[in-house]
């Protein structure tokens, strides 16, 4: 038994800064998920005997440490980060809780998902949250453009992080792409086919990044020679209803457009649905391109050329900024990168080659 605890510390001495055990080692030898190992080791009373065991087993097996650093954010306590959403999109809002989760396991620190719509003033929430003990508040679109909620937030004293806005204050954290040069990508592909007559179905607008995407449409078009049309743009709200509207509107003008840039992929599913109805094939009668890379764009046929927003590496990024609050507090803006995925929902115009 002595020989075997040697063994065991020599191993662990031997493992290098960049080699240490993660929660996910933990979990996969004991075999759990990274959530319980994180419930063990913040002391969670609700995890079953058998459970800690097995924990407990693997944490000493693999010399497993937990990160510090988040838990001081709190005094050393656990740490607690509050989810706040309002996204109408399902397909937004699992991605972004998939990131989020996965990376406060790894920063051990607790994950609270909190709905916040019309019927609460921020005021109220903050009390709340306070209540609660959250140390820090994580806010995806379009709350992270939500300005009073944010000034709640930030009076109260808790630390803060913004995803997808297209405006970061200067006291709050933010995790961004580019959206107007992700939107004038995607325009420039489709002037670059032959296509003059370009729709273009915008985000909410209190969204400042749905307003940054139309920024880079008008920018690609101009730059073609296009003039942009007033018809040619019409509002959605991230929702497939609202695209399924809009696609209708743009479908039935007399001069209607031979491309549509939906500023999400819900969006654009719609009116790839609308066109199968109307009888006009995409893409070689009608070219149809998305934003976010979420599941809808490959739930439909055909496949959906769109932008990827990192969704998942923005969430985690942005629950490593608050876990690190304590030790670093001043705020950070980080601009990932995205990447246009090209599938078959587009094309050029029919009769040129």
């Amino acid at each position: 038994m002595e020989t075997e605890s040697k063994t065991r510390a020599t191993k662990r001495r031997r493992r290098s800064r960049t080699d240490r055990p993660t929660v996910e080692h933990v979990a996969r030898a004991a075999g759990v998920s990274p959530m319980t190992v994180s419930r063990v080791v913040n002391r969670d009373p609700n995890v079953r005997d058998r459970t800690r065991e097995k924990v407990r087993d693997a944490i000493e097996q693999l010399g497993y440490a937990p990160n510090e650093a988040a838990r001081s954010l709190a005094g050393g306590k656990l740490v607690r980060i509050a989810l706040l959403h309002s996204n109408p999109s399902a397909a937004y809002l699992s991605e972004f809780l998939v990131g989020s989760l996965a990376q406060a396991a790894v920063e051990n620190v607790q994950l609270v998902v909190e709905f916040f719509g019309d019927a609460e003033t921020a005021e109220s929430l903050v009390e709340r949250l306070v209540a609660r003990r959250i140390d820090g508040v994580l806010l995806p679109s379009p709350l992270s453009d939500d300005e009073p909620l944010m000034q709640a937030i930030h009076d109260a004293g808790l630390a803060l992080a913004q995803v997808a806005t297209g405006k970061p204050a200067g006291f709050a954290h933010a995790v961004t792409i580019d959206d107007e040069l992700a939107a004038y990508r995607m325009t420039r592909r489709l002037t670059g086919q032959g296509h003059v007559k370009i729709g273009f179905i915008t985000g909410a607008a209190n969204q400042t990044a749905s307003a940054r995407r139309l920024e880079g449409y008008r920018r690609a078009l101009r730059e073609a020679g296009i003039e942009p049309r007033d018809d040619f743009v019409v509002n959605g709200n991230f929702t497939y209803r609202s695209g399924w509207d809009c696609a209708e509107r743009l479908l039935g003008l007399p001069d209607r457009p031979t491309a549509i840039f939906a500023s999400n992929d819900d969006m654009a599913a719609a009116v790839i649905a609308v066109a199968h109805r109307l009888g006009i094939d995409v893409p070689s009668q009608l070219s149809v391109c998305g934003f976010d890379d979420t599941s809808p764009s490959t739930t439909i046929w055909p496949e959906i050329t769109t932008i990827r927003q990192p969704i998942a590496d923005m969430a985690k990024r942005a629950v490593a900024r608050l876990a690190a609050s304590s030790h670093d507090p001043d705020p950070h803006h980080d601009r990932l990168e995205f990447e246009m995925v090209v599938r078959g929902s587009d094309g050029r115009v029919a009769g040129e080659t």
